[in-house]
């Protein structure tokens, strides 16, 4: 494929731009149209921007030629929008967590996948250079066979009472903790380790929140004796930005990495990677990889430009559909989970 590619946004909120500037800047690919109910938006694109704008996906889809679309809307309303998308035979990259149930994911995974069409989801970290590094450290059993690990994610989103107002507040739209920011963190354990088998204890909690939850916490198991925890908190006003942390206990040492950097202990010496025994410490600028537009975080960019030269070059596609539907089933255990806690805990107080 030698013409640029023709991509479309579909939702050009705070992540559509986003990846409008990063598509932008890639020599292969070019924003010819963008779908947004904001008539500020749309204006302000089509004044400066010189491209098609659309009040919604349905006159994207039919004003432009495209090859491939960014859907940045809220995740109830992505089914119908997919839906269409598939019927054009149109690539799609989806921000997470891409759909509300398993169910619609697993329908858009197998179809995408027997149309034969790229189907990424923006779970960003998988492109972190320090998650990659850890991940890689996992594989060649530096620490060996990992045993326990733990999942964690902070942030300061909800630190008031807001109301019942805004997508944030119901899960409908895709609001609460579970699907704005467990969802990462469950991420992060399926790219080390694979989904989980089964989860247990999962406490679901309110902070400020009136019908969704603030803190999730819950533990994972696998068939094969790996096991782990997970506990995110997005009403944690010490935290200026959404950090995520990782730590894998293993036979031979433990590693401890967020998105800056990584700590890793080992029981002997590896030579190999330059690593002593005890404690060793690995920065970001000791393995970061090198992008040629920076927005945000070079994962942004080394994300969006993997899903490009997926649909010209046939490249592995790191993040699909069918993963992020994995995710998905998590995520729906995770509350099943909870409601039993629950049930049993009202059962035991009646008894």
């Amino acid at each position: 494929m030698t013409s640029p590619l023709r991509l479309g946004i579909i939702g050009a909120g705070r992540m559509g731009i986003t990846h409008y500037s990063i598509a932008n800047a890639h020599e292969h690919a070019k924003i010819t149209g963008v779908a947004d109910p904001s008539k500020l938006v749309t204006t302000m694109l089509g004044k400066y921007a010189k491209i098609g704008t659309y009040k919604d996906y349905k006159g994207l889809l039919k004003g432009e030629q495209l090859d491939g679309v960014l859907v940045c809307t809220p995740p109830a309303f992505n089914p119908e929008i997919l839906d269409a998308v598939l019927e054009a035979k149109l690539h799609a990259f989806v921000e997470k967590p891409f759909m509300l149930n398993s169910v619609d994911g697993n329908r858009f995974a197998q179809g995408f996948d027997a149309a034969g069409l790229v189907n990424q989801v923006g779970y960003v970290n998988r492109w972190n250079d320090m998650f990659t590094k850890a991940r890689a450290f996992v594989e060649v059993g530096l620490i060996g066979e990992p045993l326990r690990f733990r999942s964690e994610m902070f942030s300061g989103t909800i630190i008031r009472d807001v109301g019942e107002a805004g997508w944030r507040a119901s899960h409908a739209n895709g609001g609460g903790a579970v699907y704005e920011m467990a969802s990462h963190a469950i991420d992060l354990i399926a790219y080390f380790f694979g989904a989980p088998d089964r989860v247990g204890g999962t406490s679901l909690s309110k902070v400020y929140s009136k019908n969704v939850e603030d803190i999730v916490s819950s533990s994972l198991f696998y068939d094969n004796g790996l096991a782990g925890t997970l506990y995110v908190n997005w009403s944690d006003a010490s935290y200026r930005k959404p950090t995520n942390k990782f730590e894998i206990f293993g036979k031979s040492g433990k590693i401890q990495v967020d998105q800056h950097g990584m700590k890793v202990f080992l029981a002997e010496a590896n030579e190999a990677h330059g690593l002593k025994q005890g404690w060793n410490q690995i920065y970001i600028t000791d393995v970061f990889s090198s992008v040629p537009f920076y927005v945000r975080g070079i994962e942004y960019t080394a994300q969006l430009f993997d899903f490009i030269a997926s649909i010209r070059e046939g490249k592995p596609v790191r993040c699909t559909f069918a993963d992020a539907t994995a995710n998905l089933r998590v995520m729906e255990q995770l509350f099943a989970d909870d409601a039993a806690q629950r049930a049993g805990l009202r059962a035991g107080d009646a008894a």
